[in-house]
């Protein structure tokens, strides 16, 4: 029978590792280094990131749950204004669902009676949805970047 040789090395003494064939085997792996906390952010860096939640509407829900989940507890500021524009964000976004839905009921009504004309129309109504939420996106983040505080005039707050 072939008995293979095994080569033990030792360049650390918390771990020790050997050789079998050309395959490198290691016996104990070193406990990693618990993460740190992240620093507080600066008073302008605190504005800037809560006024970042607020411009981040534009895009969608993702930019305010993310600043949200990354930097609420990182500053006082950022965590009151990302809940308030995370709020805001969930209530248009079910609002634009309903809407969509509504549109498309609406629509089909009018195609079945021969009113197809008035279908650009009801279809528009998702577009003027969204204009309101850049206005009010924008607003509160020219407010927040200000130095004030915004509140968004009606949202459902979920998020507390």
């Amino acid at each position: 029978m072939h008995q293979r040789k095994t080569q033990f090395l030792t360049d650390n003494p918390a771990r020790t590792r050997h050789l079998k064939g050309n395959e490198l085997m290691t016996d104990a792996t070193p406990t990693p280094a618990a993460p740190q906390p992240a620093a507080p952010l600066t008073p302008a860096e605190d504005k800037q990131w809560a006024s970042f939640a607020h411009f981040g509407g534009l895009l969608g829900i993702l930019p305010s749950l993310i600043i949200f989940l990354v930097f609420k507890d990182r500053g006082a500021l950022t965590k009151q204004e990302s809940k308030e524009a995370l709020n805001w964000q969930i209530t248009f976004t079910i609002g634009l669902i309903v809407i969509y839905i509504l549109v498309a009921i609406i629509n089909a009504i009018l195609w079945s009676t021969g009113a197809w004309a008035l279908t650009g129309v009801i279809g528009f109504l998702p577009f003027l949805a969204w204009v309101v939420n850049a206005i009010f996106s924008i607003m509160g983040g020219v407010k927040v970047q200000g130095g004030g505080a915004y509140r968004y005039p009606f949202a459902i707050r979920l998020v507390k």
